[in-house]
């Protein structure tokens, strides 16, 4: 264990915010749980922890085989990844299995482990990594909008049209993230509000369709019409039963809240070991609590762009931003999603609730980042490719 830590690398700020995030998150886990086994009825407060940690130590271990690895091998695995993540987002969109508490089918139960995984989650990562690699190869020339529909949006509209049916909320987060990678990169902006106005116009269709044949899409589209629909008309309290549970827990918390463990809206709000979770934070660890968490994340942020700042190369710059704003951000609406500033998006709170994709690929985003800040590793990669160009991953990610 010893030999691990020193092999540790990268910015330490981040392995400490990481790990912070991650030791917390037990506390409000087990608290939370207590929802599932009582109300729900779904095993024991220590299987959930149990589980919990377990999930959590495999993404730390995700977390550091993949900060070991040079920078500039994630583009060439991106092209490599980009038609395997079509590939699992068709399967999940034909054959998936719906995750308990919703009706959206969007995992594929692993045989043997007992744990679902979400492709989607991947995907996010996986198209960042792809759209940096492509702003970093044309950052020097002139790139017209019909060139770059192939290469770029192509890839962008199947992943988050394939997405979409299941899951409203990660698609439109992919789909912005990718809109502000671009702006970041460079990209024209007059082709970028093109391709905003083609967005609206393709999920306009895609509503109007899903409306006018519901077999096709379940009932996911009404999902998203009621969800908007009880955010604009905050009296229906009915519709509002999980924001107003969740208020409640905020305004009982007070400035200091009412102690580890001692929440009670945990027994009554839906999702409140994964999706509400903060609320129940604030409830048990108070104002000063929530506003400690919110410091933590923002510090992510700017340790991030710390660190892209210090990226020596385009493609790492933009590397880190791709796969590291995403994190911020959702937890920045996971947040808000709480307070009601916006409507029910289903979005985890990243390395605290609980749920094995999203922490996975939340790890291996900050892996990926910790890779670009490896100053070491970056000095390496540089004197290995000076002296032997026959790796064919080497190859691939020099040419493309």
């Amino acid at each position: 264990m010893l030999k691990v830590f020193q092999n540790i690398k990268g910015d330490k700020a981040i392995w400490a915010i990481a790990a912070l995030l991650a030791l917390f998150s037990f506390l409000p886990v087990y608290s939370a749980s207590s929802n599932l086994v009582y109300v729900v009825g779904n095993g024991t407060t220590a299987g959930h922890l149990v589980k919990h940690a377990l999930l959590l130590f495999l993404g730390f271990g995700i977390m550091y085989g993949i900060h070991k690895i040079p920078t500039h091998f994630f583009k060439g695995l991106s092209l490599i990844a980009m038609p395997i993540i079509l590939v699992l987002l068709v399967f999940v969109l034909a054959q998936g299995t719906a995750s308990s508490g919703t009706n959206a089918s969007r995992w594929i139960r692993i045989p043997f482990v007992g744990f679902g995984f979400q492709p989607s989650n991947l995907a996010a990562v996986v198209l960042m990594i792809y759209v940096a690699r492509y702003l970093s190869k044309v950052r020097d020339i002139k790139v017209t909008f019909t060139e770059s529909i192939l290469p770029l949006w192509l890839p962008v509209f199947l992943v988050v049209f394939l997405i979409l049916p299941a899951n409203f909320s990660t698609a439109g987060i992919i789909f912005s993230m990718v809109l502000v990678l671009c702006f970041l990169g460079g990209y024209p902006l007059k082709y970028l509000f093109g391709i905003i106005g083609t967005g609206l116009l393709c999920l306009t269709l895609f509503v109007l369709t899903a409306k006018a044949a519901p077999d096709l899409f379940s009932n996911r589209v009404d999902t998203w019409m009621s969800r908007l629909d009880s955010f604009s008309n905050p009296e229906d309290t009915e519709a509002n039963y999980q924001i107003e549970k969740a208020k409640i827990a905020i305004a009982t918390g007070g400035i200091v809240g009412k102690g580890a463990g001692k929440s009670v809206q945990k027994n009554f709000l839906p999702q409140s070991s994964s999706d509400f979770i903060y609320a129940i934070i604030v409830e048990e660890y108070g104002l000063l609590g929530g506003f400690a968490l919110m410091f933590f994340y923002l510090f992510l942020l700017f340790r991030i762009v710390v660190v892209a700042n210090g990226c020596g190369t385009i493609f790492s710059k933009l590397l880190v931003l791709g796969v590291g704003l995403p994190i911020v951000f959702q937890a920045m609406i996971n947040m808000a999603v709480a307070v009601e500033l916006f409507p029910v998006t289903g979005q985890n709170l990243p390395l605290i609730s609980s749920g094995g994709t999203s922490s996975w690929m939340t790890c291996l985003a900050i892996g990926i980042i910790l890779s670009a800040s490896n100053k070491s590793l970056v000095q390496d990669s540089n004197s290995a490719s000076e002296m032997d160009g026959n790796n064919p991953l080497e190859v691939l990610s020099g040419q493309l």
